[in-house]
Parts: structure tokens; sequence; C-alpha cells
């Protein structure tokens, strides 16, 4: 078990999450202002910009490429799911207001909860299924189920959500087999942009310049967010801070509102708020969970045997190996 972040390292934390979900807000943000591009093509741009900068990060050092020895079952299988994730979540931004798609694209960790049973298995308490149905119901008062194709765009959303968690879930496979987080974003930025070229050729479509430039402005902010949202788990476990990343939904629907001129209905806006509520429930499950074992711990002398590696490092960073989002975390899968 992790142990929990000083109060100054969770702070840093929260600040660096905080960062992350707006720079991903920016890059839905500027994945919707490029304006009627194939999604293929705007999502190849994406990924393209994500791999050249895991790629710096990566020859940096070198011996990351080794970690790929006994992890390329978890790597393929978290790029298929993210590949289709992020496919189906610009759809989703190109085609709803970009609030709406964000909060639908955060269904993610409550599918990681369905799939770590399902896969890894991992025993959800009952905290956290209550947690999973809480969201569901606020995913729906986002998507308004009707027999109208007008909500196909926002059933996309909720599978793009569905697929970055089964990729998250294969991200933490990976990680527990010592993959490093920089070689998890390369591998998948790479795979996705091979998958995604031949149906960018096939409906290429030219791009003005300005186009081009909010394309590359994506690519950065997603890469912006992953260096925060990074660093963040660095200084804070995630189950302490990860509730943060919901404020992406604050800075879509102020940039959506500023920008776009998309203001969400009254049922929209009360299902980001029962969303959160379940993430919440989460949270505040895993904070009591954690100080109940500490407790427990501490009566049976349990916590004076601890060993200092599972603790805070000495500049009050944590070591945390399965932040949600994992190596990508955040923004679409």
């Amino acid at each position: 078990m992790t142990a929990g972040a000083p109060a100054g390292s969770r702070k840093l934390g929260i600040l660096f999450i905080v960062v992350s979900a707006f720079f991903f807000a920016l890059m839905n943000l500027f994945v919707k202002l490029s304006g009627e591009l194939p999604t293929m093509q705007k999502a190849f741009f994406r990924n393209l910009v994500a791999a050249g900068v895991a790629l710096v990060l990566l020859l940096r050092r070198p011996s990351q490429f080794k970690t790929i020895k006994g992890n390329l079952y978890p790597l393929i299988m978290r790029s298929v799911a993210g590949t289709l994730g992020i496919i189906l979540n610009f759809s989703a931004i190109d085609n709803m207001d970009i609030a709406d798609a964000s909060i639908l694209n955060k269904l993610s960790p409550f599918f990681s909860i369905i799939f770590s049973f399902a896969l890894l298995r991992e025993k959800p308490g009952r905290f956290e299924w209550l947690a999973v149905a809480v969201a569901f119901g606020g995913a729906m008062l986002v998507v308004k189920p009707s027999f109208s194709s007008d909500v196909l765009p926002a059933i996309g959303g909720v599978f793009g959500g569905m697929s970055a968690g089964l990729a998250y879930t294969f991200v933490r496979k990976a990680g527990a087999g010592g993959a490093s987080r920089n070689l998890i974003v390369f591998f998948f930025s790479v795979f996705s942009c091979i998958v995604i070229l031949p149906f960018m050729v096939v409906g290429f479509v030219p791009m003005k310049w300005y186009q081009t430039l909010y394309l590359l402005a994506a690519g950065a902010a997603a890469a912006g967010g992953q260096v925060f949202i990074t660093r963040a788990y660095t200084y804070a476990p995630a189950k302490e801070i990860s509730v943060f990343d919901y404020t992406i939904v604050i800075f879509t629907a102020a940039f959506g509102a500023a920008f776009l001129r998309e203001f969400p209905d009254a049922l929209s806006y009360a299902g980001y708020a029962v969303v959160i509520l379940g993430a919440g429930i989460n949270w505040l499950y895993h904070m009591v969970k954690e100080r109940s074992t500490k407790a427990a711990e501490a009566v049976s002398g349990g916590a004076d045997k601890t060993p200092a590696r599972n603790g805070s490092a000495s500049d009050g960073r944590v070591k945390d190996k399965d932040p949600p989002g994992g190596a990508d975390g955040g923004g679409d899968g």
C-alpha cells in the first residue's frame, strides 16, 4: 500500500492535477476549433505530437525501452482500446458541447473499476459499486436517451469512456509488469498513428493554416496535460487527488461558453454534478479505507514495521504506480 502524502505534497499534487485538467480542456477546445475535419485526421495529429514528446522523454533514459519485455500483450491491448477511445471521444467533441463530451469521457475510471474486476480479479468494495451506479445515472442525464439519431454522439461518448477505462486497466497491467510510463505513451501514440494513417489518407481534407495550428496546439496541450498529471502523481497517491481531475468539466464549460457559445441545458449540469458525486464517493471510500487500515496497523504495531520505501520520498514525493489514466491520463484514452 502506498502511504499518504504529507499535506504540502498533497497540495502540490492537487495543483498539478488541476493544471493538467486545464490543459486537457484546452485540447478539447482546440479539437473543436479546428473545424470540419475528419475525426481520424484530428486524432492522427494529436497522437503524432504525443509520440514526439514521449520519444524525447524516452531518449533521455533509453533503458526505458527495455521495459517492453514481457509487456507486449497489455501494451497492444491498451493501444487498441485507447485508439478506439480517442476516436470516439473526438467524434463526441465534434458533435456535442465540449463539456458534455468531457464528462462522458470521465466515466473511464468507473469503467476501469468494472474491467479491473473482470480482467484483473480485483474485487471492488460496495461503495465503489455505488459510485459506479451513481456515475452512470449522471451520465444518463447528459445522454438523455431517446429513439432519435441525435443521441448517437452521446452514446459514442459513453463508449469512448468505456474504451478509455479498458485502456487504463491494461495500463495498470503493463505498469505492474514494469513498463515505464513514457514507453506506454510512446507505444500507444505510435500504434494509433499507424492504425489511423490509412483512414486519414483515404479521407484526408486539405487544411487551412489555422486548422493545422489548432491541431498542433491540441497535441501540445495534450502533452502538457500529460506532463502535469504525471508530476501530480509523484507528489500524492491517485486515491487522494484524482477527484480533482474532474475540474476539467469546469474548464470545458467555461471554454465552451466563452469561445464556442455553447450553453449546456439544466439536465446536463445536473448530470455533471451527479457524475462528480460518484467520483467523490469513490474518493471518500478510499480515503476512509486507508485511514482505517493505518489505524489498525498502528494498534497492532504494524505501522512501525512498514518499510520506508512505501512512504514518502525525501523530497515529499510518493510512489504511486497506478494513477487513473496511467501513462496517458485524463483526456481521451
